[in-house]
Protein backbone atom coordinates (compact mmCIF):
# COMPACT_ATOMS: atom_id res chain seq x y z
CA UNK A 1 0.00 0.00 0.00
CA UNK A 2 1.06 3.47 -0.93
CA UNK A 3 0.55 6.75 0.10
CA UNK A 4 0.23 9.91 -1.77
CA UNK A 5 3.04 12.43 -1.33
CA UNK A 6 1.85 15.16 -2.99
CA UNK A 7 -0.92 17.18 -2.67
CA UNK A 8 -4.08 16.34 -4.37
CA UNK A 9 -4.98 19.92 -6.22
CA UNK A 10 -8.98 20.17 -6.16
CA UNK A 11 -10.38 22.36 -9.32
CA UNK A 12 -13.23 24.47 -7.42
CA UNK A 13 -14.60 25.06 -10.97
CA UNK A 14 -14.68 20.96 -11.88
CA UNK A 15 -16.44 20.49 -8.35
CA UNK A 16 -19.50 23.27 -9.83
CA UNK A 17 -19.77 21.29 -12.67
CA UNK A 18 -20.29 17.99 -10.61
CA UNK A 19 -23.34 20.07 -8.49
CA UNK A 20 -24.46 20.88 -11.86
CA UNK A 21 -23.56 24.14 -12.96
CA UNK A 22 -22.71 24.73 -16.04
CA UNK A 23 -21.47 27.47 -18.32
CA UNK A 24 -23.82 30.47 -18.01
CA UNK A 25 -25.35 29.11 -14.84
CA UNK A 26 -23.84 30.89 -11.84
CA UNK A 27 -24.51 29.83 -8.06
CA UNK A 28 -24.86 32.08 -5.38
CA UNK A 29 -22.62 33.86 -3.38
CA UNK A 30 -23.47 31.15 -0.24
CA UNK A 31 -22.17 28.34 -2.30
CA UNK A 32 -19.38 29.51 -3.92
CA UNK A 33 -18.19 30.19 -0.44
CA UNK A 34 -18.91 26.52 0.57
CA UNK A 35 -16.90 25.40 -2.58
CA UNK A 36 -13.76 27.65 -2.13
CA UNK A 37 -14.27 26.50 1.72
CA UNK A 38 -14.33 22.63 0.76
CA UNK A 39 -11.45 22.54 -1.39
CA UNK A 40 -9.01 24.46 1.20
CA UNK A 41 -9.92 21.87 3.64
CA UNK A 42 -9.77 19.09 1.57
CA UNK A 43 -6.10 18.81 1.97
CA UNK A 44 -7.39 18.11 5.87
CA UNK A 45 -9.66 15.60 4.98
CA UNK A 46 -8.05 13.44 2.38
CA UNK A 47 -5.80 10.45 3.29
CA UNK A 48 -5.39 9.13 -0.16
CA UNK A 49 -3.68 5.44 -0.45
CA UNK A 50 -3.26 2.91 -3.05
CA UNK A 51 -2.23 -0.11 -4.22
CA UNK A 52 -1.69 -1.74 -7.41
CA UNK A 53 -0.45 -4.92 -8.97
CA UNK A 54 0.71 -5.70 -12.68
CA UNK A 55 -0.16 -9.49 -13.55
CA UNK A 56 0.30 -11.76 -16.34
CA UNK A 57 -2.67 -12.39 -18.52
CA UNK A 58 -2.44 -16.35 -19.42
CA UNK A 59 -5.42 -16.66 -21.75
CA UNK A 60 -8.92 -14.87 -23.24
CA UNK A 61 -12.01 -17.37 -23.67
CA UNK A 62 -14.89 -15.70 -24.80
CA UNK A 63 -15.86 -13.86 -21.99
CA UNK A 64 -13.43 -14.87 -19.39
CA UNK A 65 -9.93 -13.52 -18.76
CA UNK A 66 -7.71 -15.64 -17.36
CA UNK A 67 -4.82 -14.00 -15.36
CA UNK A 68 -1.68 -15.48 -12.89
CA UNK A 69 -2.56 -16.01 -9.57
CA UNK A 70 -5.85 -18.33 -10.00
CA UNK A 71 -7.76 -14.57 -11.21
CA UNK A 72 -10.62 -14.87 -13.56
CA UNK A 73 -12.35 -11.78 -14.94
CA UNK A 74 -15.92 -12.50 -16.46
CA UNK A 75 -16.93 -9.81 -18.81
CA UNK A 76 -17.17 -9.07 -22.66
CA UNK A 77 -15.60 -5.63 -22.39
CA UNK A 78 -12.85 -6.58 -20.29
CA UNK A 79 -12.03 -9.90 -22.42
CA UNK A 80 -12.46 -6.95 -25.40
CA UNK A 81 -10.38 -4.45 -23.35
CA UNK A 82 -7.57 -6.99 -23.25
CA UNK A 83 -7.64 -8.78 -26.32
CA UNK A 84 -3.97 -7.09 -27.14
CA UNK A 85 -2.83 -7.15 -23.92
CA UNK A 86 -0.02 -9.56 -22.70
CA UNK A 87 -0.34 -7.71 -18.86
CA UNK A 88 -3.21 -5.76 -16.48
CA UNK A 89 -2.79 -3.55 -13.65
CA UNK A 90 -5.33 -3.88 -11.12
CA UNK A 91 -5.51 -1.13 -8.84
CA UNK A 92 -7.50 -0.28 -5.64
CA UNK A 93 -7.18 4.01 -4.37
CA UNK A 94 -9.28 5.72 -1.48
CA UNK A 95 -9.19 9.50 -0.30
CA UNK A 96 -9.85 7.78 3.47
CA UNK A 97 -12.09 7.33 6.74
CA UNK A 98 -11.95 11.12 7.12
CA UNK A 99 -13.88 12.58 4.60
CA UNK A 100 -16.34 9.62 5.28
CA UNK A 101 -16.90 10.28 8.93
CA UNK A 102 -17.60 14.60 8.15
CA UNK A 103 -19.76 13.95 5.34
CA UNK A 104 -21.73 12.16 7.82
CA UNK A 105 -21.30 14.38 10.45
CA UNK A 106 -22.72 17.33 8.85
CA UNK A 107 -25.81 15.35 7.18
CA UNK A 108 -26.55 14.51 10.37
CA UNK A 109 -26.36 17.62 12.16
CA UNK A 110 -28.79 18.72 9.24
CA UNK A 111 -26.05 20.53 7.29
CA UNK A 112 -27.17 18.75 4.50
CA UNK A 113 -25.87 21.35 1.59
CA UNK A 114 -22.56 21.33 3.53
CA UNK A 115 -22.58 17.77 2.91
CA UNK A 116 -23.53 17.86 -0.89
CA UNK A 117 -20.48 20.07 -1.51
CA UNK A 118 -18.31 18.24 0.36
CA UNK A 119 -19.37 14.79 -1.63
CA UNK A 120 -18.66 16.54 -4.82
CA UNK A 121 -15.24 17.61 -3.71
CA UNK A 122 -14.39 14.16 -2.77
CA UNK A 123 -15.97 13.42 -6.05
CA UNK A 124 -13.40 15.45 -7.83
CA UNK A 125 -10.59 14.29 -5.16
CA UNK A 126 -11.14 10.47 -6.57
CA UNK A 127 -11.18 11.27 -9.62
CA UNK A 128 -7.42 13.13 -9.45
CA UNK A 129 -5.89 10.33 -7.54
CA UNK A 130 -7.44 7.88 -10.13
CA UNK A 131 -5.86 9.70 -12.80
CA UNK A 132 -2.39 9.97 -11.05
CA UNK A 133 -2.37 6.05 -10.36
CA UNK A 134 -3.18 5.49 -13.71
CA UNK A 135 -0.40 8.05 -14.80
CA UNK A 136 1.99 5.54 -12.54
CA UNK A 137 0.87 2.61 -14.34
CA UNK A 138 0.84 4.36 -17.90
CA UNK A 139 5.06 5.10 -17.12
CA UNK A 140 5.90 1.49 -16.16
CA UNK A 141 4.13 0.49 -18.80
CA UNK A 142 6.21 2.60 -21.06
CA UNK A 143 9.36 1.76 -19.65
CA UNK A 144 8.74 -2.07 -20.54
CA UNK A 145 7.70 -1.15 -24.03
CA UNK A 146 3.51 -1.73 -23.90
CA UNK A 147 0.54 0.85 -24.09
CA UNK A 148 -2.13 1.20 -22.11
CA UNK A 149 -5.64 1.03 -21.95
CA UNK A 150 -8.44 3.04 -20.69
CA UNK A 151 -9.29 2.08 -16.98
CA UNK A 152 -12.24 0.10 -16.46
CA UNK A 153 -14.18 -0.63 -13.01
CA UNK A 154 -16.42 -3.37 -11.92
CA UNK A 155 -20.10 -2.09 -12.14
CA UNK A 156 -19.49 -0.43 -15.69
CA UNK A 157 -20.84 -1.73 -18.61
CA UNK A 158 -21.35 -5.64 -18.29
CA UNK A 159 -18.17 -6.26 -15.98
CA UNK A 160 -20.59 -7.42 -12.82
CA UNK A 161 -20.45 -5.44 -9.45
CA UNK A 162 -19.69 -8.55 -7.45
CA UNK A 163 -16.20 -8.91 -9.50
CA UNK A 164 -14.89 -6.35 -6.84
CA UNK A 165 -13.94 -9.67 -4.74
CA UNK A 166 -11.89 -10.74 -7.32
CA UNK A 167 -9.87 -7.36 -7.52
CA UNK A 168 -9.48 -7.46 -3.90
CA UNK A 169 -7.87 -11.24 -4.07
CA UNK A 170 -5.66 -10.02 -6.66
CA UNK A 171 -4.50 -7.07 -3.87
CA UNK A 172 -4.25 -9.68 -1.45
CA UNK A 173 -4.99 -8.16 1.87
CA UNK A 174 -2.23 -5.85 1.11
CA UNK A 175 -5.05 -2.42 1.24
CA UNK A 176 -6.36 -2.41 4.85
CA UNK A 177 -7.91 0.69 4.32
CA UNK A 178 -10.78 -0.17 1.89
CA UNK A 179 -13.63 -2.89 2.70
CA UNK A 180 -16.47 -4.05 0.74
CA UNK A 181 -20.16 -4.58 1.78
CA UNK A 182 -22.24 -7.47 1.29
CA UNK A 183 -23.35 -5.48 -1.34
CA UNK A 184 -20.13 -5.33 -2.86
CA UNK A 185 -19.83 -1.67 -2.46
CA UNK A 186 -16.03 -0.41 -1.60
CA UNK A 187 -15.94 1.64 2.41
CA UNK A 188 -14.50 4.36 2.29
CA UNK A 189 -17.49 5.59 0.06
CA UNK A 190 -14.52 7.54 -2.34
CA UNK A 191 -12.71 4.49 -3.12
CA UNK A 192 -12.15 3.04 -6.87
CA UNK A 193 -10.70 -0.38 -8.14
CA UNK A 194 -10.51 -1.54 -11.34
CA UNK A 195 -8.32 -2.84 -13.95
CA UNK A 196 -5.59 -1.10 -16.96
CA UNK A 197 -4.58 -3.16 -19.57
CA UNK A 198 -0.66 -3.36 -20.87
CA UNK A 199 -0.13 -4.04 -24.74
CA UNK A 200 -0.05 -3.26 -28.10
CA UNK A 201 -1.03 0.45 -29.11
CA UNK A 202 -4.49 -1.13 -30.19
CA UNK A 203 -5.56 -1.48 -26.41
CA UNK A 204 -5.61 2.55 -26.96
CA UNK A 205 -8.45 2.62 -29.29
CA UNK A 206 -10.95 0.26 -27.45
CA UNK A 207 -14.04 2.16 -26.54
CA UNK A 208 -17.27 -0.02 -25.71
CA UNK A 209 -19.33 3.05 -25.62
CA UNK A 210 -19.10 3.34 -29.69
CA UNK A 211 -21.08 0.32 -30.43
CA UNK A 212 -23.55 0.48 -26.98
CA UNK A 213 -26.93 1.95 -27.12
CA UNK A 214 -27.57 3.36 -23.46
CA UNK A 215 -27.50 7.42 -24.60
CA UNK A 216 -28.19 8.08 -20.66
CA UNK A 217 -25.01 6.22 -19.22
CA UNK A 218 -23.42 8.34 -16.05
CA UNK A 219 -20.23 6.62 -17.55
CA UNK A 220 -20.57 6.90 -21.25
CA UNK A 221 -17.16 8.89 -22.53
CA UNK A 222 -17.83 9.86 -26.10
Amino acid sequence: MLHMRNEIHIDAHQVLRILGYRDGCAPSARLLSLVNNYVEKARELFKASYSYIISDIKLIDGSQVFMEHSLVFESKVIAQLLKHCEKAAIFLLTLGNRLDETMRDLAENGLILEAVVLDAVGTDGIERLAEFVQGRITAIAKAQGYCTSRRFSPGYCDWALPQQEMVFQAINGNFPDVRLTEGFMMIPQKSISGIIGLGSSEVEDYNPCRNCKEEDCPGRII
